[in-house]
């Protein structure tokens, strides 16, 4: 399984970025797809993640100004990301788990990641 992702870059607060993370090597059917993110000095967090049904998962922090998306013909997880922060700066990684109905299960799912992507807030 390898996952490209793409889309980081620098952002004004109140701005806004749109990630892209596309998978391949296998099916993803019974598999979530998310976006993880890991500011300097902090633990990797979830920001958000779907199933392949379009059950969705946000972290608070992002509730409301971010959107995860997904094209199954694609094997493509999207981030939109709006009314962006400098405290939502950080590298973001794309992953791909097994969600089997579970949050829990996709979560604590070790998966296939993707490489980070920069994300900078600033004016």
């Amino acid at each position: 399984v390898q996952l490209q992702a793409s889309g980081g870059g620098l952002a004004q607060p109140g701005g806004s970025l749109r990630l892209s993370c596309a998978a391949s090597g296998s099916t993803f059917s019974s598999y979530a797809m998310g976006w993880y993110r890991q500011a300097p000095g902090k633990q990797r967090e979830l920001v958000a993640a779907i199933s392949s049904g379009g059950s969705t998962n946000y972290a608070d922090s992002v509730k409301g100004r971010f959107t995860i998306s997904r094209d199954n013909a694609k094997n493509t997880v999207y981030l939109q990301m709006n009314s962006m922060k400098a405290e939502d700066t950080a590298v973001y990684y794309c992953k791909v788990a097994r969600y089997l109905g579970s949050w829990g299960h996709y979560t604590n799912s070790h998966g296939y990641w993707g490489q980070g992507t920069l994300v900078t807030v600033s004016s």
